[in-house]
């Protein structure tokens, strides 16, 4: 069995708030063109790219979603907190799938009894397959 190190983490991909950031622009200069001097044409694309940019300011504050240690699990609370989850806390680490579109999603699911965490492989920057086994081993050990 491989040994698990002290700390591990899980953060978002750098290239994820990049193409967020790149798509708010992409949406201010679509307003600005297609607005036709619609000023709620204008605000929609603005409001939009808004979002879109705190989305990203998100991802670029807090980038590590998930972390794990000896004494527990880390993870993200709210738009940029953390919160320490105690082993005895974690009743169930899974991974669901789902077919959609003709895809498949997987999504990391951490229960914690009375509050369930989820993180795609966007908030991990792996497969959450693995992060499961590993957290799954470090609960072990």
């Amino acid at each position: 069995m491989d040994e698990i190190s002290p700390v591990r983490q899980w953060r978002v991909p750098p290239s994820l708030p990049a193409a967020k950031l790149g798509g708010a622009v992409l949406l201010v200069a679509l307003g600005l063109l297609f607005a036709d001097g619609d000023p709620v044409r204008l605000m929609l694309a603005v409001l939009a790219a808004a979002a879109l940019a705190g989305w990203a300011l998100r991802d670029l504050i807090a980038p590590v979603r998930l972390a794990v240690d000896p004494t527990g699990l880390t993870v993200i609370h709210g738009f940029a907190g953390r919160r320490l989850l105690p082993w005895t806390a974690v009743e169930a680490i899974t991974v669901e799938r789902r077919p959609r579109l003709g895809l498949t999603s997987e999504i990391l699911e951490i229960d914690a009894g009375e509050s369930l965490h989820l993180f795609s492989r966007y908030d991990l920057g792996t497969p959450p397959e693995e992060v499961a086994a590993t957290l799954r081993a470090a609960h072990r050990s």
